[in-house]
């Protein structure tokens, strides 16, 4: 999943609803971005591997509470 190529409300919806730990929130907000895998393990002081990781995560929580019905509806009613 490419997250900068989400739509801003569509974002912002992903951290409404996504639960992400601090961690998790930071490499979103880096990816959403445009930071390559790379450039965010220089900015968290991680490794590839441990980068990696972590983006599975954010991807999988995105994906859990990816409901079109229900991003719409959200985005309808916080975006008019």
């Amino acid at each position: 999943m490419i997250i900068s190529d989400n739509l801003l409300p569509q974002l912002q919806y992903y951290r409404v609803f996504c639960n992400f730990t601090p961690q998790e929130r930071e490499l979103f907000d880096y990816r959403a971005a445009g930071f390559t895998l790379e450039q965010c393990c220089d900015l968290l002081n991680m490794d590839i591997s441990s980068v990696k990781r972590l983006s599975r995560k954010v991807n999988k929580k995105m994906i859990a509470v990816t409901s079109v019905v229900n991003m719409d509806k959200w985005i309808a009613e916080n975006y008019g």
